[in-house]
């Protein structure tokens, strides 16, 4: 039996071994730790990535949905259009702003928000719209900015999960207003901590979101707005900027493991992940679904395959937000994936060898 972990960051780390060691090294000897020059070389390496003009470090990829949405003008009461099929650090972001999160049911093959349902769940106070390019698939943003244009909404992308994702050759994160990215450790692109970053094209928006996430200050002890403490630190900055050249052919391997999964799983009982015309899937998470998914589960652990679920209970159904009293059954394709997907070992290190004994578990299942 093989030891196939759901993720392995120790791997992941020796590959890169040293180029880390080098870029931890160079910050330590420069007793310089938060908002130096480190920070500024990589927010400019990721602004020239993403083809933006400006990126804004903060402290994670909740944060900076959250500072976004703060710099849009979202607040108190008001309504922020989303998905419930995400993590609760989306929804996390949303109440900290002091808004309420409005679920759109999903697309049942991108799994990303429906944008033929965006423009019927739009109130009065509906301000935003938070569309979350899960798994690595982008969302139908052409549509998306059509709807927000015509309803003067703002967009915050959140993309946590797409690092380098396109829709028809345009970089998610480009789209909206606001481009949120994370960079927690198991991401495409990952720090070894927590850490985020907001991209924009509007120089007044990045210099307001510069400011939020330094106490409001437009400099030291002088204070413009009330801000927060979220800043993206020099080691942080230091490491993502070694990882940033490896990027995409990380990526390209993803795609490699997903086309290998694609080819050789052909237990009919299991649903592939299926990518729409004109979008360039990036992987950071290979999601199959299946009736019998807690089965399958226990299954592939018997024969030593790790694996998680993203994600088993729907926002909307998630203790902490009973206040909306909204009720099972209001999402149903949302709610029935969420007794259904599976997410697969999906990293760049995994091994061809490694693929293929996965997939002949899953189709002796």
């Amino acid at each position: 039996m093989r030891d196939i972990p759901f993720g392995n960051l120790k791997r992941h780390y020796a590959s890169i071994r040293d180029e880390i060691d080098a870029a931890v090294h160079r910050v330590l000897e420069s007793g310089w730790y938060i908002l130096g020059n480190e920070l500024s070389q990589f927010e400019k390496e990721f602004a020239d990535y993403v083809d933006v003009k400006h990126s804004i470090g903060v402290g994670s990829g909740t944060e900076a949905l959250h500072l976004a949405l703060v710099a849009a003008g979202v607040g108190r009461g008001d309504h922020v259009i989303t998905v419930a099929n995400t993590a609760v650090p989306t929804l996390s972001a949303i109440s900290f702003a002091g808004a309420v999160p409005i679920f759109v049911d999903i697309d049942p093959d991108s799994y990303c928000i429906n944008a033929a349902k965006i423009e019927a769940a739009i109130t009065a106070k509906t301000r935003a719209i938070v569309p979350v390019h899960l798994y690595g698939h982008a969302c139908d943003m052409p549509t998306i900015m059509d709807i927000a244009r015509q309803h003067d909404l703002k967009v915050i992308e959140d993309c946590a999960q797409a690092h380098g994702a396109k829709n028809n050759g345009q970089m998610v994160g480009t789209f909206g207003d606001y481009g949120c990215f994370s960079f927690y450790p198991s991401k495409n692109l990952g720090a070894f901590g927590d850490a985020g970053i907001v991209v924009t094209n509007d120089t007044a928006e990045a210099e307001k979101l510069i400011k939020l996430r330094n106490y409001g200050q437009s400099k030291r002890y002088y204070h413009d707005s009330i801000g927060f403490n979220s800043r993206l630190d020099e080691l942080q900055a230091a490491i993502l900027a070694a990882k940033l050249p490896h990027l995409h052919g990380w990526i390209q391997r993803r795609q490699e493991i997903a086309a290998l999964y694609c080819l050789n799983v052909r237990n009919r009982d299991i649903h592939l992940p299926l990518v729409q015309d004109g979008i360039e899937h990036v992987y950071h998470l290979f999601v199959i679904r299946h009736q019998r998914r807690d089965e399958l589960r226990r299954y592939l652990q018997e024969h030593g395959v790790g694996s998680q679920i993203h994600y088993p209970v729907p926002c909307h159904l998630q203790a902490a937000y009973a206040f909306l009293g909204i009720k099972n059954g209001s999402l149903p394709v949302t709610e029935n994936y969420a007794q259904t997907v599976l997410s697969l070992p999906n990293y760049p290190e995994l091994l061809d060898d490694e693929i293929n004994y996965i997939c002949d578990i899953l189709n002796e299942f």
